[in-house]
């Protein structure tokens, strides 16, 4: 991943760490970041958030204000240290790690944007069996607009499942994800790409 902001694969020629379109095209952006806030608002006390793939916080940063704490959790280092000096405030803390190999800061909430559709089956596999120490994980994936078989394997990296008609569904073989409760908070076409995102909010108990 370190090699997809060192080489701008992702664009952003203006910027040393740009997370591509998906985290910064107002279309897309807009109204994902409007219902993340008003789950995130509905809390009785405000919770406990792990961003997990926080990229380069163009998202983040505007739901920091609605959790009592924010562990945003990337894999590159040198993204994390840019982050630490751009992005201040007192309940805000950023960790370079491996989701899939390393432990997760506990957290209420978890948020997924676009993140699981980079990984190998092998590597979604290990981050799914850690969602259920969440009570609640918001996940954002990029799928094909028509019928497709979910879960084709990748190798990890810059591309995604949607050339190969496919899209990470993690209820699905092999990856078999119980949720207590399931619920679409947004389905919104690409402006920039095929298909579309969608955002599910998981209940695990």
């Amino acid at each position: 991943m370190a090699q997809i902001y060192k080489n701008n694969l992702w664009g952003g020629k203006k910027s040393e760490f740009y997370s591509g379109l998906g985290s910064h095209h107002p279309e897309t952006v807009n109204p994902y970041i409007a219902v993340v806030s008003d789950f995130l608002k509905d809390f009785e006390a405000l919770p406990v958030v792990c961003d997990l793939g926080c990229g380069d916080f163009n998202i983040g940063k505007e739901l920091v204000k609605y959790s009592k704490k924010y562990s945003a959790v990337d894999v590159v280092p040198e993204l994390i240290a840019h982050n630490k000096k751009e992005f201040k405030a007192a309940n805000l803390e950023f960790h370079a790690l491996d989701i899939a190999k390393d432990d997760l800061p506990p957290g209420d909430c978890a948020i997924i944007r676009q993140v699981l559709q980079h990984l190998s089956n092998a590597e979604i596999e290990s981050v799914v069996e850690k969602l259920y120490d969440f009570k609640y994980v918001v996940l954002t994936e990029h799928l094909p607009e028509e019928d497709f078989e979910p879960n084709k394997d990748i190798i990890s990296g810059q591309g995604i499942r949607l050339k190969k008609q496919s899209g990470v569904n993690i209820t699905a073989p092999p990856f078999h994800f119980k949720a207590k409760e399931e619920k679409q908070l947004l389905s919104i076409r690409s402006p920039a790409y095929k298909g579309v995102l969608v955002t599910t909010l998981y209940k695990t108990r």
